[in-house]
């Protein structure tokens, strides 16, 4: 990660402890806005960097996912009421490949694992006004779509690696492979 800063990257609320490889989650930080909860929060953690146009994210991670809603992978930010989130959470004690879409409000979609994953691979393609999200698991490559969403073109964003413990003390994610 120390690379990625030194090439431009850039913290959206930077977590207390993180280094080499790894990121460990601050407590109570999530992306959500407002759908089904009726809260707002803007709390989890981005490294990115600033993107506009056409581009491809891939990251692989891997996560001690612990708690309700721990959460890695990556993160495509606009602004707080424009955002894309997708990797894996845990929900009811199972790994989810998940992608939430945020434009004004969140919206959810989930895909359960049979069993945990040791690695995920996701990759974000952003091109014109879409961006469409695939993943692999267990060093497979990111060749099945979970995901194809509007999201608005040729803006700058910020593009990157997220993770977030939204009612959790906070775990511990090592990202690897990191391009765009």
């Amino acid at each position: 990660m120390d690379d990625l800063i030194k090439s431009g990257w850039r913290w959206f609320n930077e977590p207390g402890q993180w280094g080499g490889d790894t990121v460990t989650t601050d407590p109570d930080t999530d992306f959500w806005r407002t759908t089904h909860y009726g809260y707002v929060r803007d709390t989890g953690h981005i490294l990115g960097v600033d993107k506009a146009g056409d581009f491809e994210l891939t990251v692989t991670f891997s996560g001690d996912y612990r708690e309700q809603y721990d959460q890695a992978g990556i993160a495509i930010r606009l602004d707080e009421k424009n955002w894309i989130k997708s990797g894996i959470e845990l929900v009811d004690g199972q790994h989810q490949i998940s992608a939430v879409v945020t434009r004004e409000v969140s919206d959810w979609s989930v895909v359960a694992l049979a069993e945990p994953a040791g690695t995920v691979t996701v990759k974000a393609d952003r091109t014109g006004d879409t961006v469409t999200i695939s993943y692999g698991l267990n060093g497979a490559p990111p060749a099945t779509m979970l995901r194809l969403a509007y999201f608005p073109p040729e803006l700058s964003v910020l593009a990157g690696v997220m993770c977030a413990s939204p009612t959790g003390k906070g775990f511990t994610t090592r990202f690897e492979n990191i391009t765009i």
